[in-house]
């Protein structure tokens, strides 16, 4: 395994455990939206911000399995998944 396969298997790492703890939060406030007001207030936000990093762990996983198994369609999820990092830096920058 190359090092840029363990770099980017790091990342992949870490953009899914963002992404499976923004859906988990989103679970919670879905179910206790009832009895606290302000949580159904916080769930536009939050499923928008568990949509971006779903997609950005797709990115993630398929540029992965691209560079593991050095297919010619690693390049283009690369290069999305470059662009949806700097997207996602973008938008949550303060």
């Amino acid at each position: 395994m190359s090092p840029s396969a363990v770099v980017l298997g790091i990342v992949m790492g870490t953009i899914l455990a963002i992404a499976f703890g923004l859906l988990g939060v989103s679970f919670i406030f879905w179910w206790l939206a009832d009895d606290y007001p302000r949580f159904a207030d916080e769930m536009p936000m939050l499923l928008r911000s568990a949509g971006l990093f779903i997609a950005l762990s797709l990115a993630a996983v398929f540029s992965f399995l691209g560079v593991l198994r050095s297919r010619p369609w690693r390049h283009p999820c690369l290069g999305l998944l470059g662009i949806g990092l700097v997207a996602t830096g973008w938008y949550y920058w303060p």
